[in-house]
């Protein structure tokens, strides 16, 4: 291009970026090459070689869950909306590889590190996080944590949250008010994440306030994936477990236990009631549709960047970074209320 304009490469990158004055027929010049050559400015590659606020950093666990994908989608929206690049990376759950992918998004100078989804919420990683928030914003950077809780008072990061176990609570409250007492919950987390943790509460606290059966075998350890919730309701069912409903912790565990239950010869909702959490594919997929508790996954991804770009252009205060957003039951045919007890 710079052969083209018969100028130097200096000036072509002066012209482009804006940053230093040169004569009116210089920038016609180039411009003329700009338009001959059908030149698109690489803004990865500028991103890439640390210019400040040029993207916006998106880690999750795994792309491949529906609700995540969501979230991405609402990152991206927001970001492109505002003329920002956004990565997307990935650490397959392995917190080591958290830190070093936000040690990476610090040093390319990325505006904002969006950390997303359920983790073990302990006091170490309470204060892994401060110290990388605190990097973060030294770099001028802000680490952003979207449907994860706060992680203490005073440290510089922007959460996004929605209301976990509220839509949880409101799951199983419905299923008690249709006429369920034994109602199972699949999907209790052995490592205590912070999404399956939040929504057993709810499950719980509905139980106790609504007289629910809290028979602690109903409550059936399995992570959020349809094959394990198969295989754990199929498990459960044999081992001679008693329930009328099923309360997901996802709905890709309300898939599993569905696939179950019908495997078991028992239908749904006629035998038992099933409730997922999330509304996402394959809510409206399975037949019966599935009720379930719809989460604004993309409203947390759009909110996620503009608090933290707002924060920084300085249009959003230092005390506006902290949302949660709401939840709601939606009700479809999956539920009904429990058979009548058989005749001896």
């Amino acid at each position: 291009m710079a052969e083209r304009a018969g100028v130097s490469v200096a000036t072509v990158s002066r012209v482009l970026s804006g940053s230093y004055p040169v004569t009116r027929h210089t920038r016609q010049r180039v411009l003329r090459a700009v338009e001959e050559l059908d030149y698109v400015a690489n803004s990865h590659a500028r991103a890439l070689r640390g210019q400040a606020t040029e993207s916006v950093a998106f880690v999750v666990n795994d792309v491949r869950g529906p609700s995540f994908a969501l979230v991405a989608h609402g990152v991206e929206e927001e970001a492109a909306r505002r003329g920002r690049l956004c990565l997307i990376c990935t650490t397959q759950g392995h917190a080591e590889r958290e830190l070093a992918v936000v040690r990476t998004m610090r040093a390319q100078r990325a505006g904002a590190v969006i950390l997303v989804g359920g983790v073990m919420d302990d006091e170490r990683y309470r204060r892994r996080l401060a110290e990388v928030a605190r990097s973060l914003e030294a770099s001028g950077s802000r680490l952003v944590l979207c449907g994860r809780p706060p992680i203490g008072d005073g440290v510089p990061a922007t959460v996004i949250e929605y209301d976990n176990e509220a839509g949880a609570h409101a799951a199983v409250s419905h299923l008690l008010a249709r006429g369920h007492r034994r109602i199972a919950f699949v999907g209790a987390d052995p490592l205590g994440t912070t999404t399956a943790t939040a929504r057993l509460a709810g499950y719980r606290r509905a139980l106790r306030e609504h007289g629910g059966d809290e028979d602690e075998r109903l409550v059936i350890e399995s992570d959020f994936e349809r094959d394990t919730a198969h295989d754990r309701i199929v498990g459960s069912i044999r081992g001679g477990l008693a329930f009328t409903a099923v309360f997901a912790v996802t709905d890709s565990a309300a898939a599993g236990a569905l696939t179950a239950l019908n495997d078991c010869g028992l239908r749904v909702p006629e035998d038992v009631s099933l409730v997922g959490y999330d509304d996402v594919a394959p809510a409206t997929d399975l037949r019966p549709r599935l009720t379930t508790v719809h989460v604004p996954y993309e409203e947390l991804g759009r909110a996620a960047v503009r608090l933290s770009l707002g924060l920084r252009e300085g249009t959003i205060s230092a005390a506006d970074q902290h949302l949660v957003l709401g939840t709601h039951l939606v009700i479809r045919e999956s539920t009904a209320p429990p058979p009548p007890p058989a005749r001896s």
